[in-house]
């Protein structure tokens, strides 16, 4: 989406992941987001090749083992807080650097409606979210004075493969977890992909150029009712 709209754009995942770029203008890098010289490298090539970014997308995320929180255990807490809390706030501490350089910039991270609300499906999963949400605030607050805008996503039910993952880990099974999740919605479907690419660009771009500190919320109406 935003290739499409004119960006260059570096396309960052871990080492082996299958390709999904369908643009030329999508360039593709091996990183893991929870380690630091991993994310500073790859920001330094990134610089290098491309310039310093001006708008920061985190969306690496991973739903984790579903169940109340005492059945997780400490690994299970620390990797999914290292790629959903840490991973974020790595790639921001590393890509910022360049945008107060620069006077501008905008950072987009992706929560979740339940980074709003709570669940009890994926607790830990929730917790991050969470997290994501305040840190986006606080880092609006903190990188304002340098023209920097920082917002949070909170994409409802999705039609992707981690939320299907979510649903086939559901103890009433998927197909009422779905109806659960859905069913009583003011718009009662899934959302589509492209439907929060829309959103990102919108908060990626100077039509959004006085919108900072906020949560954009694209959910059908979920947390509406």
């Amino acid at each position: 989406m935003l290739a499409a709209h004119g960006a260059k754009v570096a396309s960052l995942d871990r080492a082996g992941t299958p390709s999904s770029a369908s643009h030329p203008a999508v360039r593709e890098y091996d990183v893991d987001v929870t380690g630091e010289e991993s994310v500073a490298g790859i920001v330094e090539s990134i610089t290098n090749e491309l310039g310093a970014p001006d708008i920061l997308v985190n969306a690496a995320g991973i739903i984790g083992v579903a169940g109340a929180s005492h059945t997780a255990s400490v690994d299970d807490f620390n990797t999914i807080f290292d790629v959903n809390v840490k991973g974020v706030w790595l790639m921001t501490k590393y890509v910022v650097p360049g945008m107060i350089e620069k006077q501008s910039g905008s950072i987009i991270n992706f929560s979740s409606i339940h980074g709003l609300t709570g669940g009890r499906n994926v607790p830990l999963y929730h917790a991050t979210k969470g997290a994501v949400r305040l840190l986006s605030k606080s880092d609006a607050a903190s990188y304002g004075a340098y023209g920097i805008r920082v917002n949070s996503i909170h994409p409802g039910s999705m039609n992707t493969r981690m939320s299907r993952r979510s649903a086939e880990q559901s103890d009433i099974g998927a197909e009422a977890y779905y109806r659960q999740l859905v069913g009583s919605n003011p718009l009662p479907r899934q959302g589509e992909p492209d439907e929060i690419a829309y959103g990102v660009l919108y908060l990626a771009s100077d039509e959004s150029r006085f919108t900072t500190g906020s949560e954009l919320v694209i959910d059908g109406g979920y947390t509406a009712v």
